[in-house]
C-alpha cells in the first residue's frame, strides 16, 4: 500500500474565480476550470491534468519495461487526448511517438503499450477505454 498526496489552494481572484494552485513534490502549477466551465485556457485544468497522469503512467511502464528487455528508446513524447460526454470521460486516446536506438518490430512494440498499460495503476483504475495508438 502506497500514500500519495499533493496540496490544492483555491486562489480566487476578480479575472478568475476558479484560479487554483496544485503542489505536486514541491513544483507549483498555476490551476483553473477547464475553458468550457469558464476557465482560464491558460492554466492548466484538472481533466487536462488527468489525461496527463494517465500517460505519464504509461509512459514510466513502456519505459520500465523496455529498459528490462534491453530495448534501447532514445526519445518519447506523447500527445494524449480525453473526450468527455457530459461530465464523465468516455473515451482516452495515447498518441506516444518513440525514437529506439535500433528496429522495433510492431509485435514487440504492441507487446510492450499492451504490458504498460496493464501495469499502469491509472489506466486500471478508470471506467472508460484507454486507447494507444503507437508510432514509431
Amino acid at each position: 500500500m502506497s500514500v500519495h498526496r499533493a496540496r490544492v489552494t483555491w486562489d480566487a481572484d476578480g479575472s478568475d474565480v476558479r484560479a487554483h494552485t496544485v503542489d505536486l513534490a514541491g513544483q507549483r502549477l498555476a490551476a483553473s476550470s477547464a475553458p468550457d466551465f469558464g476557465g482560464n485556457p491558460e492554466k492548466a485544468d484538472p481533466e487536462e491534468m488527468f489525461v496527463a497522469s494517465l500517460s505519464s503512467c504509461h509512459m514510466l511502464w513502456f519505459l520500465a519495461l523496455a529498459r528490462t528487455e534491453r530495448v534501447g528508446v532514445t526519445a518519447y513524447e506523447d500527445e494524449p487526448e480525453g473526450t468527455m460526454d457530459g461530465d464523465k470521460f468516455i473515451r482516452i486516446v495515447l498518441r506516444p511517438r518513440i525514437v529506439f536506438e535500433g528496429e522495433i518490430d510492431g509485435e514487440r512494440l504492441d507487446s510492450l503499450h499492451r504490458r504498460a498499460h496493464e501495469r499502469c495503476f491509472i489506466a486500471s483504475s478508470v471506467s472508460c477505454p484507454v486507447e494507444v495508438e503507437a508510432r514509431v
